[in-house]
């Protein structure tokens, strides 16, 4: 069961318990435990990613329970304040969307809508929203994690740190800045049903019409870019676009693709994860398909939509033998990057493969960091494999 300590006093009574008995007594104990660095999750982690990694992992599972600690104070209905905040309104694209996903839309209630979006300026820029683009400039097109069901695309969000980052390492490259989108996040029971699949491909591909339509960027100039659930949307947006090029309006696909920790196969169960990817968990702090957080997120994406995690927009790495066959040609140059301890590896290294059997080895750059864990680059302690990766891609946009 999945948020049942929402309610006060209960909330606020669990709460305080695992405050105190972390500050107290879990703190202490995993320090003590991981003095010795033979003890550690991995040997070459230091004393603070090993207790940081423990930390994360132990308010995920609070968050679980109390539905509290992810949930995004900003989210698509209302924007983030503040001096250093650049917002725009995306307008909604009804003509831009095929027979297709008007079905599914229809089946899960849900249409496009006005969403908002965030820019960000690479170090040392200010460009004013909507300004056209530069002779040789790229911008970066960034759709942030979180199961489709946490956190957002607000720049006071930590999942901010992947975009900043990349604009920090590649500014170099022609990225000036970046839109993050504020896509709708799923809900499902206990809690009304909301924004199930299709809802963030539809604000996906509002977002990238408003770059190429509004701002002015030839699509070849843009870099999409997705971690985990993030990366999800971001295939499933380019999939869309290459699977209806030459539709009346819609813009043909990016130029560049930028992969981080994608989460490529929602529809895998525990039974079909392989024993590297459950001794990974016992260092991850993702959760297992199985757990309670794992089954609700997939229940809250697809929603009403019948058979809906063996969709090729959903779960195009499914090893599910009912899946459909799902192609990669015509896909833009890809760098995909994932953590070698992460939870998810198989579906990532599933993913890896067949991009390659269907663009050719030389169109998609495979960079693993063998002791990182899921979505490392959005933590800034989690060095050096962090600046490593950020580099990598850099150097990836240069080529």
């Amino acid at each position: 069961m999945v948020h049942e300590l929402t309610s006060q006093p209960w909330r606020g009574v669990y709460l305080s318990y695992q405050l105190v008995t972390t500050i107290f007594f879990r703190l202490p104990f995993w320090v003590l435990r991981n003095v010795p660095r033979s003890l550690r999750p991995r040997p070459s982690w230091s004393l603070k990613k090993t207790l940081m990694i423990k930390l994360i992992k132990h308010l995920s599972a609070i968050s679980s329970r109390t539905d509290s600690l992810k949930r995004p104070l900003t989210d698509h209905t209302n924007v983030a304040q503040g001096p250093d905040i650049k917002y725009v309104w995306l307008n909604p694209t009804p003509d831009l969307l095929n027979t297709e996903l008007r079905k599914w839309a229809a089946a899960a209630n849900v249409a496009p809508v006005s969403i908002p979006g965030y820019w960000l300026d690479a170090p040392g820029e200010d460009v004013p929203i909507n300004t056209p683009p530069h002779p040789g400039e790229r911008v970066l097109y960034s759709l942030h994690g979180g199961s489709y069901i946490h956190y957002s695309a607000s720049p006071h969000d930590m999942l901010s740190n992947i975009p900043r980052g990349i604009l920090e390492h590649s500014k170099a490259t022609g990225l000036r800045r970046a839109l993050t989108l504020e896509y709708r996040l799923s809900r499902g029971a206990p809690h009304p049903p909301a924004n199930a699949f299709p809802a963030a491909l539809l604000d996906a591909i509002a977002g990238y019409a408003y770059l190429t339509q509004v701002v002015g960027f030839a699509p070849e100039d843009i870099v999409v870019a997705g971690d985990s659930a993030g990366g999800n949307l971001a295939i499933a947006l380019v999939r869309y676009l290459i699977e209806n090029v030459g539709m009346v309006g819609l813009p043909p696909p990016p130029g560049r693709l930028i992969l981080l920790s994608p989460w490529a196969d929602p529809s895998r169960t525990d039974d079909q994860c392989t024993t590297r990817s459950r001794a990974n968990g016992t260092i991850d702090f993702l959760g297992s398909p199985g757990s309670p957080m794992g089954q609700y997120s997939r229940r809250a994406l697809v929603g009403p939509l019948a058979d809906g995690l063996l969709n090729r927009y959903v779960s195009p790495a499914s090893v599910s033998p009912n899946a459909p066959s799902v192609s990669f040609k015509d896909f833009p140059p890809s760098v995909v990057l994932a953590g070698g301890v992460e939870r998810i590896i198989d579906d990532i290294d599933e993913l890896v493969k067949r991009m390659k059997r269907d663009m050719g080895a030389d169109k998609v750059l495979y960079h693993v960091e063998p002791d990182a864990v899921h979505d490392y680059t959005v933590f800034k302690f989690f060095e050096p494999e962090r600046t490593s990766t950020l580099r990598a891609i850099s150097k990836w946009l240069r080529s």
